[in-house]
């Protein structure tokens, strides 16, 4: 078992690296374009259109542009929450935000996203009415719904959290570049498969 694991481990050390190269070569341009198609995939989702509460993450440079789909949350008078990891953990919380414009505000973190500050007593989706729909990030997602994290395993920790919750589990979309699309992720029972991925 033990060794099993650890090539496992090894196998997506070796993905992660073979993605992020992959991932370095799309220009920005690229990538902005690549953004719009997903989130208008994203905009016209049965699942998007008819949820209420929404977590969704704050964009690093290699992931799907999310301004725009925080702005449609806005507009469309839905609930946004979003990501604040705890470090040296695999601890999240997904925190309310009133504003899109107080994104802007928040502090940015050593790996350089923003997020609550530790002082932010927001509401957390978990302590009032769970969430109906979670945008997943992920380095690699394969079409069953298999992902691959960046290792720290916030997103899964979370997910385990949503299972317990009265209000049950939301429904959740990776947003992809193609480049992140994958034969097959390499996973073991900890690793908790997403409904769907978008991408281009």
């Amino acid at each position: 078992m033990a060794a099993h694991m650890a090539a496992l481990h090894a196998a997506k050390r070796a993905l992660r690296k073979e993605i992020k190269t992959r991932l370095a070569a799309i220009g920005a341009e690229e990538k902005r374009r690549q953004s719009r198609i997903v989130t208008q995939k994203l905009l016209q989702h049965p699942k998007y259109e008819s949820c209420c509460r929404i977590a969704v993450f704050l964009s690093m440079p290699d992931e799907i542009h999310t301004e725009e789909i925080i702005e449609d949350i806005f507009q469309k008078g839905k609930v946004c929450f979003i990501p604040r990891y705890l470090p040296n953990s695999s601890h999240m919380d997904m925190l309310k935000v009133t504003e899109a414009k107080d994104i802007q505000s928040l502090p940015v973190t050593s790996w350089n996203i923003r997020q609550p500050g530790d002082e932010e007593q927001g509401e957390e989706a978990l302590a009032t009415g769970g969430l109906d729909l979670i945008l997943m990030p992920g380095l690699g997602f394969d079409r069953g719904g298999n992902r691959l994290g960046r290792g720290k395993g916030f997103y899964d920790t979370y997910l385990g959290r949503c299972a317990s919750h009265p209000g049950g589990m939301p429904y959740t979309i990776g947003l992809a570049f193609r480049e992140q699309i994958c034969p097959q992720i390499p996973v073991h029972d900890g690793d908790v498969p997403i409904d769907e991925v978008l991408f281009e």
